[in-house]
Parts: structure tokens; C-alpha cells; sequence
């Protein structure tokens, strides 16, 4: 069988859409990445999942330790179920829960806050809770050349240079309602940007991602060497599935984040390191046939978020050969796929999208389906299904 008669097969008993997680693909894909990281410990992005069950399988494999929550809100909820060492990857302005985590003695062991700026630390100590909070501050991982005219990289923390970081870290030192837990900087123009791209642009990606690494190896080890002069810490983060063999290679680094390799979205597909297998898939229905060289399938549209392009749509996936009408893309309600493989298509085929990124997929459904070989396993629900959506 290939892979559409596989899952055909497998899930023949659902009506679509709905969405399905191959656990052969899951499983190949972690252990390429426990294998990049060389013995580094890998933290599970929880935004590239969204699916409390799928989580706590993949921490209960070999690698893989603590997770990288998207907000605080989720980082609590996940703490009450049992999961342990949470790191929230992104600063919060919400008091609410910042008092709650300073009010649960449980929770403020195993839950680290973002940081990076001495507003952060005004916020979190005026709410004067009775345990102290763990925080982590954040580093600017991006790359810049030709004297600033030009950046690469998320436009994330302030702080750039060893004295900017070793300062903030003092003051963490000096409050008594905080502690200095860890320091994070994601490269995103190295982990999340495709350098198996042709033609110019893909020469240009892979200058900038050479040069970028070289400057971030040495100015993060800086950065860290002066933290650490201020305070302990118990973990320095980097990294993404884009990047998890290059970031460990740094000395200063103690472990990698990553969350997308897991699923294997479309968006990495363009990565000369390494390959995976696509594991996240939703599928929908054709439900007409406005012409003999289109049809049209319910639903489709769930763009990813990012700047908006062609990019950002799901991808037609099986059976091969469909592609967007030019001037429909993918649609709130319905969406027209022209090409060759259209014409074999019968009203209620399925057509199996990828989603272009990895977790959005999980705002759309509350289930995950499980496919073990030809068959459905189980039924988990995603953190729509169990009523949490935190942005």
C-alpha cells in the first residue's frame, strides 16, 4: 500500500475533516533529532503540538526533557497535570497568572517565566507573591551586517551584549521574589529558515546562516560567561529543529528546543541536514466538481501564521498533483484543487493536506486520530478538544 491507501484504509470508518497523526512517522522523526543532538537534551516546544497526550509520550522518550510553553496560562495548566519543568518561551503581562504561579509553591518549582528587561522584573515584583519566581532571560539571537543596515533573525529581546545581560542578570540577584534560572536565545533565521532553496536566494540563506553562526557561537558564549560571573544557572537553550546539530555544537549551550520536527510541517522541507516524514495530516472531502479538471473539497482554509504568502497555505499532499486555483488559494468554506489527479477524484474521496507549520494544525480540531501501519489506534484530544486555547 502506498501511504494514501494506507490512511484511506486506516481511518475509512471517519467522516472528514478530521486530523491524524502517523506514530511510525512521529517516531522516526524524534529519533533523527535525538540523534542530531548528540546527547544533548532536547525541550518539546509545546506550540509545535498542542495535544497534552502526544506531549507526555514523546517526554517519556529517550532525549527528551522538560518543555518550552507558548504561555503562562498553558505552562499552569500543564504543571496541574503532572508535567514537569516548564519553561515559558515568551515574556507575559498577565498578573493573574503570574499571582497564581507565585501563590502555588508546586507550580513556582517547576515553572520559568521569560524575561529581558528590567520592566519585566518590576512587573513580576510588584505583584509580591509569597514564592519567589523563577525566570529566564532572553537573548537577542539575531544577525546583523553591513553596520546594522541589514538583520536576519525574530525581532525578540533587547539584549544584545555580555555587559546588557550580565547587568539584568544582577538585578534578578538582587530581588529577593526572583530567581535566576536560565538563559535562552533562539536563532530563528537558522532554525526556522530553509537552506535547501535554489537559485540566488538559497546562496544568500546559506552566507547569512554561515556567518551568523560564527558570530553567535562566540557572542553567546560571551554573553553566558558574563552571566554566569553574576549567577548560577541551570540551563542555557538554543535552537529549534532547524538547527539542533549546529547549536549543540556550542560549548555554552546545555540543551536544544524543538517542537515542528515532530510533525514535520511543510515548512521543513527545505532543510539540506536533515529529512523527516510527515506525520501531522488533516484530510477533506470532495463534495463537488464545478469542472472535469477541478474539484472542490469542504473547508481548507487554515493559513499559517508568519508573513502572508503562498507559503503560508496548507499543501495539497495526496493524492499528488493538485494544486490551488490562482485566484481561490484555500478557502473559509470551500477550496478548488486543479491538476491531473483531480480527475480521478469521486464526491467523498479524501484529498490529505499538510498544514505549512506544525501546532496551528491542533486549533482547527479537537481530536488527533492515531495511525499505527493501516489502522487507528486511539482518539486524543488536542488542547481545543479539551476546551484550552491560550491565544
Amino acid at each position: 500500500m502506498d501511504d494514501r491507501q494506507r490512511l484511506d484504509r486506516a481511518t475509512a470508518h471517519l467522516e472528514p475533516p478530521f486530523a491524524v497523526l502517523d506514530m511510525d512517522a512521529l517516531r522516526a522523526n524524534a529519533a533523527g533529532m535525538v540523534r542530531r543532538a548528540r546527547g544533548k537534551p532536547i525541550r518539546v516546544a509545546s506550540k509545535s503540538i498542542r495535544c497534552r497526550a502526544v506531549l507526555e509520550r514523546v517526554l517519556d522518550m529517550d532525549g527528551f526533557s522538560g518543555i518550552m510553553a507558548f504561555t503562562l496560562p498553558e505552562a499552569l495548566w500543564l504543571a496541574s497535570t503532572g508535567l514537569r519543568d516548564v519553561l515559558v518561551a515568551y515574556p507575559t503581562a498577565d498578573r493573574t497568572a503570574l499571582r497564581a504561579l507565585g501563590s502555588d509553591e508546586a507550580a513556582a518549582r517547576e515553572i520559568t517565566v521569560t524575561v529581558d528587561s528590567p520592566e519585566h522584573l518590576d512587573l513580576i515584583e510588584s505583584l509580591r507573591t509569597p514564592h519567589p519566581i523563577r525566570v529566564c532571560l532572553d537573548i537577542d539571537a539575531g544577525f546583523t551586517a553591513f553596520g546594522g543596515r541589514f538583520r536576519a533573525g525574530a525581532l525578540r529581546s533587547p539584549v544584545r551584549e555580555p555587559g546588557q545581560a550580565a547587568a539584568i542578570a544582577a538585578d534578578v540577584v538582587r530581588r529577593p521574589g526572583l530567581r535566576l534560572a536560565g538563559l535562552m536565545a533562539y536563532e530563528a533565521q537558522i532554525a526556522g529558515v530553509g537552506d535547501a532553496v535554489p537559485g540566488p536566494y538559497g546562496g544568500a540563506v546559506r552566507w547569512m546562516q554561515r556567518r551568523s553562526r560564527r558570530e553567535l557561537a562566540v557572542r553567546r558564549g560571551r554573553i553566558v560567561r558574563a552571566v554566569r560571573q553574576v549567577a548560577d544557572l541551570e540551563f542555557v537553550n538554543g535552537g529549534g529543529t532547524g538547527s539542533i546539530e549546529k547549536t549543540i555544537a556550542e560549548r555554552a549551550i546545555t540543551e536544544v528546543a524543538a517542537g515542528s520536527g515532530f510533525f514535520h510541517p511543510r515548512l521543513f522541507d527545505f532543510y539540506r541536514g536533515f529529512t523527516g516524514r510527515p506525520a501531522a495530516l488533516f484530510a477533506l472531502p470532495v463534495v463537488r466538481r464545478p469542472s472535469p479538471e477541478v474539484v472542490t473539497v469542504l473547508g481548507g482554509g487554515y493559513p499559517a501564521s508568519g508573513a502572508a504568502g503562498p507559503t503560508r497555505l496548507p499543501q495539497p499532499y495526496l493524492p499528488h498533483g493538485l494544486r490551488y486555483h490562482p485566484d481561490e488559494g484555500a478557502g473559509e468554506v470551500q477550496t478548488p484543487l486543479l491538476g491531473e489527479a483531480a480527475a480521478g477524484l469521486r464526491l467523498g474521496d479524501r484529498v490529505w493536506f499538510r498544514h505549512a507549520k506544525a501546532g496551528e494544525l491542533c486549533e482547527r480540531f479537537p481530536v488527533l486520530h492515531l495511525v499505527e501501519g493501516d489502522r487507528v489506534t486511539e482518539e486524543v484530544p488536542t488542547y481545543r478538544g479539551e476546551g484550552m486555547t491560550f491565544l
